[in-house]
């Protein structure tokens, strides 16, 4: 064995540490939401993450989070990003049908084109691996335009070839919104519980979720290395949460 694999302690070998990884350059957009908000909660006090955050208005930053938040107009997102150069880059964008005006080109205008152009952006950033956060049930032929919408932004990103893509698709995001108010998901969120012990087999998928939950599968997901196309459902979700959870090698 070598001195830089071992040392002698006592007579008895030991192999040394292994030396402390680098942090994951994040970017994020979509961090003043309940997802967002999350992430960043998640991130206070580690340094095996450095977060740039994208908003077009201020956001309190949680104390102790390794951050910055950059302050910019959506059509200047692409130059902030080239600034910044994520490796891996966090979409956390959506409004919702109320919000859009029942508009549908009001409501295609942040939960596609602005969700696509961050994706091009960040792209030619240099970023390798994009994180979406789509929908349960998300399909181009869906019964509502919400779910049609998830999955035609699913479709576009894997034509854009990143070299690692992960599509998560939670469903109910339990969690207390401070300004967006959503009074048919809350009622959602007050009896997902209960609704879950119903939903098993292939419907498991539509459970809900916590926003901290999904927020520690979004970074055990943003240290993955291995490259493709992944969709994660709930159970993928859970999982992906818990290896985050799990004491890093040092």
């Amino acid at each position: 064995m070598s001195k830089q694999a071992a040392t002698r302690k006592g007579g008895k070998e030991q192999a040394n540490p292994p030396p402390p990884r680098e942090p994951v350059h994040l970017g994020m957009v979509g961090s003043t939401g309940l997802v967002g908000r999350a992430v960043m909660q998640e991130l206070i006090g580690r340094e095996d993450f450095d977060l740039v955050a994208l908003s077009r208005r201020e956001v309190p930053l949680p104390h102790g989070v390794r951050m910055q938040m950059r302050l910019a107009e959506t059509d200047l997102w692409g130059e902030a990003l080239a600034a910044t150069r994520p490796e891996v880059m966090i979409c956390a964008l959506g409004t919702t049908w109320a919000k859009a005006g029942q508009d549908e080109k009001a409501f295609r205008a942040v939960d596609e084109k602005l969700v696509l152009q961050v994706a091009e952006a960040a792209k030619e950033a240099g970023a390798w691996h994009f994180i979406f956060i789509s929908s349960a049930g998300a399909n181009p032929l869906g019964k509502t335009l919400y779910l049609q919408v998830k999955g035609e932004v699913e479709a576009a990103l894997a034509k854009m070839r990143f070299k690692r893509l992960d599509i998560l698709r939670p469903g109910i995001i339990r969690g207390i919104r401070h300004d967006d108010l959503r009074p048919a998901e809350g009622l959602g969120r007050l009896f997902s519980p209960l609704a879950d012990l119903f939903l098993q087999g292939s419907n498991r998928r539509f459970r809900s979720i916590s926003a901290a939950t999904l927020a520690r599968a979004i970074l055990g997901l943003a240290r993955e290395k291995a490259g493709g196309r992944f969709v994660h459902d709930h159970d993928s979700l859970k999982r992906a949460a818990h290896r985050f959870e799990e004491p890093l090698l040092r």
